[in-house]
């Protein structure tokens, strides 16, 4: 009876931690803001050029003197609008010339976590070879683009992000790191369960708590996720 009390007061204050997190702050998802179609029809010079994918018309533009970095209303610079409009070769031609690939909109989103959330590997590749730092901190929780990827059991995102020396322990701002809310907010699917298994056997600690005290175990314990109990149990204590 004491365990089972022990296990349910876990599970009332995980439901608790979700419901405040999902309550008052935008997940990657829901937050990512493309532009719409009336900042389209206004956009004009690089931006109107990178919505197109015009490559001929961003090379003339930025060779006669426009900033690549201009930013829209909404902070986003073209090369976040070839991004969102998955514009590859716009995307690189602006990084050739000068694009800041870390360069973030106003929901502090970089390319890097656009492609990470959107299970882009095209744009991931694009990103990396073009300057993208994974290290970098993005999203209004303060997460990166691992922690995005992980969330939705992202798995090839997750291991290209993990070879391109992604922070495997970086904690947002809900106090959350890749491997927690792959258990927390994944909902034990495959893509979870490998991701689970990817960020441990890369040496993600297994040990970090939440603010509510727990770890991805006691997560996956209180969720009867047994695939990732049995990973995690593995990894539990391997540090010192």
């Amino acid at each position: 009876m004491i365990r089972h009390a022990k296990i349910s007061k876990i599970s009332v204050q995980i439901c608790l931690a979700v419901a405040a997190a999902l309550a008052c702050s935008p997940i990657a998802v829901q937050a990512q803001q493309a532009p719409t179609e009336r900042d389209i029809a206004i956009y004009a010079g690089l931006h109107a050029a990178a919505a197109n994918g015009e490559v001929a018309e961003i090379e003339k533009l930025i060779t006669d003197g426009e900033n690549p970095n201009i930013q829209d209303a909404n902070s986003r610079t073209p090369l976040l609008v070839a991004a969102f409009r998955k514009h590859y070769a716009a995307v690189e031609a602006l990084l050739k010339r000068g694009a800041n690939a870390n360069a973030r909109d106003m929901q502090g989103f970089d390319i890097l976590t656009l492609a990470a959330v959107n299970n882009d590997m095209q744009l991931l590749k694009l990103a990396l070879a073009g300057g993208a730092d994974p290290r970098k901190v993005t999203g209004p929780l303060d997460g990166t683009a691992l922690i995005s990827a992980a969330h939705l059991g992202h798995v090839e995102i997750v291991r290209a992000l993990i070879d391109a020396n992604a922070p495997l322990d970086h904690v947002n701002r809900m106090g959350w790191t890749a491997l927690i809310i792959a258990v927390m907010l994944g909902n034990n699917s495959k893509g979870h369960i490998e991701t689970v298994d990817l960020l441990v056997k890369a040496g993600a600690d297994a040990e970090i708590k939440d603010r509510q005290g727990t770890t991805a175990l006691g997560h996956a314990r209180a969720r009867g996720y047994q695939d990732m109990i049995t990973i995690l149990q593995a990894a539990t204590g391997r540090k010192t």
